[in-house]
């Protein structure tokens, strides 16, 4: 019985990081039908969010299940809690995704971006994702080093969220208000798409130590 019930908790981490590989891809994806004004690719991302909204529910079924016929308790309780906001904070995160699809599919066959900016989104998206595949992974292994290191691992990502407004906000801004607009929406997306993965880190420190970090806003 010992042995079926922790192939669930098991099985209940693998649909997470299923998860996480589901918006990774999907930022992906978005990153580049943004930079690349491809439509396609646009509406691939915005077609498969209902595939992450399908697998958040399957999360939170297993995990209520659990809640309901096993009473887990200490460790066991934290991962099911854990998991039931966990996935709240992943499904947040392929909706951010879809945000970035959807201004790229608004904008085409126009691009979105001025090129002066293109790098920042491309390197913002390229964290994004890196963060989503380390969620993923340490979702699977519980690893504590890992996931305390995910907020430091995002500072890359505020600086660059900053610094699209020094270049926003300089008077020599050529674009006008709708591109500055759109860009600092896009900016937000991001920001808040590797503020959720943080959110995830937090959640692995606190099933592996009982101790929550200090609170994210996201």
């Amino acid at each position: 019985m010992r042995d079926a019930y922790q192939e669930q908790l098991d099985g209940l981490a693998e649909i997470l990081s299923v998860m996480c590989g589901q918006v990774a891809d999907a930022l992906e994806k978005a990153t580049r039908a943004l930079l690349e004004a491809d439509l396609q690719l646009a509406e691939e991302v915005i077609s498969g969010d209902a595939l992450v909204d399908e697998t958040r529910s399957t999360a939170e079924e297993r995990a209520l299940a659990l809640l309901a016929l096993q009473a887990p308790v200490a460790t066991d309780l934290r991962i099911v809690v854990s998991a039931i906001h966990g996935a709240g904070d992943i499904e947040r995160m392929g909706d951010l995704a879809l945000h970035v699809a959807q201004a790229a599919r608004r904008r085409h066959p126009r691009p979105v971006l001025p090129p002066e900016v293109a790098p920042y989104f491309a390197e913002m998206g390229r964290i994004g994702v890196d963060l989503a595949r380390k969620a993923g992974e340490m979702i699977r292994t519980r690893d504590l080093e890992q996931a305390t290191a995910m907020e430091t691992e995002d500072d890359a990502m505020d600086d660059l969220h900053r610094h699209l407004f020094t270049v926003l906000m300089d008077r020599s801004w050529p674009h006008g208000v709708g591109p500055a607009v759109d860009i600092t929406l896009l900016g937000r997306f991001y920001e808040r798409y590797a503020d959720h993965a943080v959110a995830l880190g937090r959640r692995i420190v606190f099933i592996v130590t009982g101790q929550m970090p200090g609170p994210l806003m996201v």
